[in-house]
């Protein structure tokens, strides 16, 4: 069954850019882009969560103290 849905010029200008190949369809398009939305599972929403509690209560490294630690520049 196929569906017509109303776009606009620059959601389809946006869609445009990810066509890898001429042919390729918008459908083939929003398909790839559902299958990649898809494989965030709830771990992985679990693991960025957690990153994000961490980063709020300030358990992280800047920039700055990575390279000194890694002796870069």
């Amino acid at each position: 069954m196929e569906t017509t849905i109303k776009i606009s010029s620059d959601v389809k200008n946006m869609l445009d850019k990810f066509k890898m190949h001429e042919r390729e369809t918008y459908n083939d398009i929003i398909e790839i882009m559902i299958e990649d939305h898809l494989e965030i599972n709830e771990k992985t929403k679990k693991d960025i969560e957690e990153a994000r509690k961490r980063i709020r209560k300030g358990e992280f490294y800047s920039q700055e103290e990575v390279e000194r630690m890694l002796g870069v520049k």
